[in-house]
């Protein structure tokens, strides 16, 4: 019965909430984690107890803060959906808090570093292709899932822009840069001969068809060891590069805000700390007052 409701409560996220595919699947896990703690223990006799002590067992084997938050919010999504069918008298999670972590700043390249991974050398579908993708990442700072799932029917070259669906399928306009509108001229110049039939995918794989998040991850960590990067770099440090770098340039949070599809600008505000953190090395390696003194001869 728990599989079942499990099914039922993805298919409303999916279909009432209209939650990304992607978002679904971390839903589904969290829960699917939950089942395996409860076993054969009915989810409508669960007392908050029960659930503290899952989430210290989850703490114990190494689960992070973040982890954990992410995971006793799903949990607690579930319990309000079972709640409203009348299957629960009341919610387990309620007034739980998951252990606080370290909060980490997100990744991102230096400009010097995105520009050297950008530019790859183009000589043949795949390179053009892919040239394209990290050329638009960077360019527009879009996530994976929205750049997986473009159309060309959301790509507009002649004004510059290109329509992206986002979380809770979300849309906005977001700008497409020059180099970035030259790269996907070129990739459009080829895409034809790749693509199958009415493909409406902006990117496609070599079968044709519309390419997935793995291929792009993959891609793009073989590309930045090919351009000589040591970092590790995956999709959404190009949308933090590309946040971080207006940031500094513009100074513009609520502009940022808009171009990431941020719902909260507490979500953008992170930036700033990256600025800070960038302008803290200035500092240090340039005022006077803050350089190490000298030892004395």
């Amino acid at each position: 019965m728990s599989a079942e409701r499990l099914d039922s409560y993805l298919s409303h996220l999916a279909t009432e909430r209209r939650l990304s595919p992607l978002t679904c699947k971390h839903y589904g896990r969290d829960i699917a984690a939950l089942l395996r703690l409860t076993g054969a223990t009915p989810l409508a006799t669960l007392q908050v107890a029960q659930i503290r002590r899952f989430i210290a067992t989850l703490h114990g084997r190494g689960l992070s803060g973040r982890s954990l938050r992410r995971m006793l919010s799903s949990w607690r999504g579930f319990f309000a959906y079972l709640a409203r069918l009348g299957e629960l008298q009341y919610n387990p999670c309620d007034g739980l808090r998951a252990p606080k972590g370290e909060k980490r700043l997100p990744a991102a390249l230096s400009p010097d570093e995105a520009v050297q991974l950008v530019q790859i050398p183009v000589d043949d579908w795949l390179s053009r292709r892919d040239r394209a993708m990290l050329e638009l990442f960077y360019s527009s700072g879009l996530r994976l899932a929205e750049l997986v799932g473009l159309d060309l029917a959301a790509l507009n070259l002649a004004s510059g822009e290109v329509r992206v669906t986002g979380k809770g399928s979300k849309t906005r306009i977001v700008p497409v840069g020059h180099a970035a509108r030259a790269a996907l001229r070129v990739w459009l110049a080829h895409r034809a001969a790749v693509a199958s039939g009415a493909q409406p995918a902006l990117f496609v794989n070599a079968r044709g068809e519309r390419i997935s998040a793995r291929t792009v991850q993959e891609r793009i960590k073989r590309w930045a060891l090919k351009q000589g990067l040591s970092t590790h770099v995956h999709p959404h440090m190009l949308r933090h590069s590309f946040a971080s770098h207006l940031l500094q340039s513009s100074g513009d949070l609520r502009a940022v805000q808009e171009m990431l599809g941020h719902a909260s600008i507490a979500s953008t505000q992170v930036y700033t700390h990256l600025d800070f953190q960038h302008l803290a090395k200035v500092y240090d390696s340039a005022h006077p007052r803050a350089r190490k003194k000298r030892k004395a001869l």
